[in-house]
């Protein structure tokens, strides 16, 4: 990697802690010279813009995001084990990130506020529910979930359940979350017609 793109690298990882514990809103060029030990000059040359610095930490996430969690989970077998497997990966992606789900963080901040961070912002989760759209497509196709059900639904329900999960172990450190979210999700599952196989089906 060419020096300058290894730099920038380096400044969006910052950033991409920096926002966890203060928030995006609160990162600009100045905080993260200070963070850096780079020029303001020189990072300028990078973003030009505070709005611009953070839509690129905003596209870092979604790369690390895509990288840690959707293209490995692409690889399991489709169905209920692929949104299983989706689940577990959400949780440890956001559980590795200082202040958790850096997504769910800049949606409270930016939801109201038009400008280029809420339309990258907006952009992202677009494609992530259309992401659990397909997953719950391909659990049509190999018999997991009924052929008639509305996936859209599936998208809204299972992204809220994630959503759940954030608020309850980050904020309120409830104890139980895990296991209410494995409980939530079986109902999910069921409801949308899976039923897990006794031991004699298996």
């Amino acid at each position: 990697m060419p020096k300058g793109e290894n730099t920038k690298a380096t400044i969006l990882q910052t950033g991409l802690e920096l926002a966890g514990q203060v928030g995006l809103e609160n990162i600009t060029i100045g905080v993260l010279a200070q963070r850096t030990g780079l020029s303001k000059s020189g990072l300028f040359a990078h973003f030009n813009a505070k709005e611009n610095l953070q839509v690129a930490i905003l596209e870092a996430a979604e790369q690390d995001f895509a990288t840690s969690v959707i293209l490995p989970v692409l690889k399991v077998e489709a169905g209920v084990s692929r949104v299983r497997a989706l689940v577990e990966r959400w949780i440890n992606w956001g559980e590795r990130l200082q202040g958790g789900c850096i997504f769910v963080m800049t949606a409270t901040e930016f939801a109201d506020r038009p400008g280029k961070v809420r339309d990258c912002l907006k952009r992202q989760q677009e494609e992530w529910i259309d992401c659990l759209r397909r997953i719950a497509r391909s659990a049509i196709r190999v018999g997991d979930f009924s052929p008639d059900i509305d996936v859209d639904q599936f998208a809204f329900d299972l992204y809220s359940l994630l959503l759940g999960f954030h608020f309850h172990h980050r904020l309120l450190q409830d104890e139980r979350t895990r296991q209410r979210q494995e409980h939530a999700l079986n109902r999910l599952l069921q409801g949308f017609g899976y039923n897990e196989p006794g031991p004699g089906n298996r």
